[in-house]
């Protein structure tokens, strides 16, 4: 492990220590904040206003709207009920090459869009390295949040508005004074008196392909001050966590860095990262435990567990002779963290994840796993196998998870990694006509079906919801939005 940049401007410092009282706004398990809807990478919204296995029963559920984002969009994340100078907003904002857009998802319009192409490195990364990705990510928690018929485990602590109190203005005023008191403490503008750093404004996250990472406000996308280094350009960087005072992501494939971890912290001012043992499994991305410890799966059959102050290993589960083949997922089993990954042979591994213990089960998964908790407290674990979906429930055990065979769904046409959305089960299937299919998490019947709505195939893992709305980014550069329809 290296430092790297030892000396990032006090203004990054500012932009990222408030967001442990941000976080609060971006509520954990009802916004999808970053790759695999959380920090746990669960691909599960807790919570939904409108979308439940009871509502899918009825008609109604439809395509309430879509927007050609740009070329190659990647999976919107969302910010639901963001307090503006207009009132309550619901927002979603999509990558795509050089640029990021924000959405209007109850008018289904663009709000604004920011241009990145000028920091686009010269040249693209060949032989398979993404080079033209944006990553996004609002900033979020390691807390399991709160689920339905169980408890959170973590810090706990009252949540706070983004209004300000009496006599300090509405919010867009405090993001005035806000700015004002960054750009001072970078040198750019004469120092003035700013809010208390509660009030401060809510930022989206955004890493460019030159290896800058940017915060943008959620309400116009101007950008408080300028980027800073984050990693070597064109490297092929996924899945961009912003915890606390600390922006995480990984870079895969060898391009132009390492297989590797990185994390960017304001307080220190410095950039660390831990170069993996062989390549990272799957797409790379990285759970995080209540705590903060961070959990890889790599193709050498380890799960590497990282301190995420200092990225140094805590120590490691092995697989034996078997590699994985998927990313973890992190969640909470009575009073443990447990984290799950797939093999190369299909099976899936369960592991304490304090102590590092566990097992391979037979479990035919040929996807990267998504896991959610029903009203009756039951945990649920559902991945692709083959053609399928498949659902297995953690029976109990004693302290021990054991897996049951819960459903099957019936052939999708290679189906993406499931999300899950209060209960109701999404996936779509990977083929030149794609469909997008409404499962009942319980039973695994199917609910509704998209048809022939979409005219691309679906991009890689890029479903998400949140705002009641079910959101899915095709390769032709569109998003489309399903869900009830309201009236305007």
């Amino acid at each position: 492990m290296r430092l790297l940049y030892p000396a990032l401007a006090p203004w990054f410092g500012c932009a990222l220590l408030w967001t442990g009282a941000a976080s609060a706004q971006v509520r954990a398990g009802a916004d999808w904040a970053t790759a695999g809807a959380d920090a746990q990478r669960s691909f599960w919204l807790r919570s939904d206003p409108k979308i439940s296995v009871e509502r899918l029963r009825t008609p109604g559920f439809r395509l309430v709207w879509k927007i050609h984002a740009s070329r190659e969009p990647g999976p919107a994340i969302t910010f639901n009920r963001y307090i503006g100078y207009r009132g309550f907003r619901s927002l979603a904002f999509v990558s795509a090459p050089g640029e990021v857009v924000a959405i209007d998802t109850d008018l289904g319009r663009k709000e604004w869009t920011k241009s990145l192409a000028a920091n686009q490195p010269a040249g693209r990364a060949q032989g398979g390295c993404t080079g033209g990705a944006v990553q996004l990510s609002l900033p979020t928690t390691a807390e399991f949040p709160a689920t339905p018929g169980g408890e959170s485990r973590g810090r706990t602590g009252p949540a706070k508005s983004g209004v300000g109190e009496a006599g300090e203005g509405a919010a867009t005023i405090a993001e005035i004074a806000a700015r004002q008191a960054m750009l001072a403490a970078s040198g750019s503008a004469p120092a003035k008196a700013g809010p208390r750093p509660e009030h401060l404004p809510m930022l989206v996250y955004a890493l460019t392909p030159d290896g800058m990472l940017h915060s943008m406000y959620v309400s116009n996308g101007e950008e408080p001050a300028p980027p800073r280094p984050f990693l070597p350009p064109n490297s092929n960087a996924r899945s961009l966590t912003v915890i606390d005072d600390t922006a995480y992501v990984v870079t895969s494939q060898g391009c132009n860095a390492p297989n590797a971890v990185w994390a960017l912290k304001a307080a220190s001012k410095e950039a660390l990262h831990w170069s993996a043992p062989g390549s990272l499994a799957g797409d790379g991305a990285v759970a995080f435990g209540p705590d903060g410890t961070i959990y890889v799966s790599t193709t050498n059959g380890e799960l590497v567990a990282l301190d995420s102050a200092t990225l140094q290993p805590k120590g490691a589960y092995r697989t034996g002779a078997q590699a994985f083949a998927t990313p973890p997922v992190a969640f909470q089993y009575k009073t443990k963290t447990m984290t799950a990954a797939a093999t190369t042979d299909r099976r899936l591994h369960f592991i304490d994840a304090d102590a590092l213990r566990g097992a391979g089960v037979a479990a035919a998964a040929s996807g990267a796993p998504a896991t959610w908790q029903d009203p009756a407290g039951a945990r649920w674990i559902a991945a692709p196998s083959g053609d399928l979906i498949a659902a297995w429930k953690i029976a109990d055990n004693g302290d021990e998870p054991a897996l049951q065979t819960g459903w099957t769904s019936r052939g999708l046409g290679s189906p993406s990694t499931p999300i899950v959305i209060n209960g109701v089960v999404f996936t779509a299937s990977n083929s030149p006509s794609p469909v997008v299919f409404a499962l009942d998490g319980g039973t695994g019947k199917e609910l509704w079906n998209s048809g022939t709505t979409l005219a691309a195939p679906v991009r890689r893992e890029a479903l998400s919801g949140g705002n009641g709305q079910l959101y899915v980014a095709t390769t032709d550069g569109t998003i489309y939005a399903f869900g009830f329809p309201i009236e305007h």
